[in-house]
């Protein structure tokens, strides 16, 4: 893991101990949130997650232009979200923090289960609600 954002698995005690998290392992938590506070990182992440692609697989997959993804994906891997190996003149990415990818799903997993649980009904209540957030 590179400096900058650390692993989400070592937390000081645990959630529902008494123990709250440093102020550093809530600073670099806070970065990788950050990191993926951008749509398209995080669906970068979320491609990622179902398999390693090289960055016109992944432009095409998530509907960017080459540059634009190429810079999101520097920036995943300078956190050390992501990483990227040759395969002759490709250059291949893949997730680096299992962690992460853990968070990614559970969080768009959930916001998805909510939108179908509502759409069956007709309401669409809680849809959106975290867009208004200031987030």
């Amino acid at each position: 893991m590179t400096a900058g954002v650390g692993s989400f698995g070592s937390l000081e005690g645990s959630l529902d101990g008494p123990c709250d998290p440093s102020a550093e392992v809530l600073a670099e938590a806070a970065a990788a949130f950050g990191l993926l506070a951008s749509s398209a990182r995080l669906h970068l992440v979320w491609a990622l997650a179902q398999g390693e692609s090289d960055v016109s697989g992944l432009a095409e997959r998530v509907g960017g232009a080459l540059p634009a993804i190429s810079q999101h994906l520097a920036k995943l891997k300078l956190a050390g979200l992501v990483r990227s190996r040759r395969e002759g003149r490709r250059v291949v990415y893949l997730v680096d923090d299992p962690d992460v990818v853990t968070i990614v799903r559970l969080m768009v997993g959930q916001l998805a289960d909510r939108r179908a649980g509502t759409a069956d009904t007709g309401v669409n209540a809680g849809a959106g609600r975290l867009r208004g957030l200031g987030a």
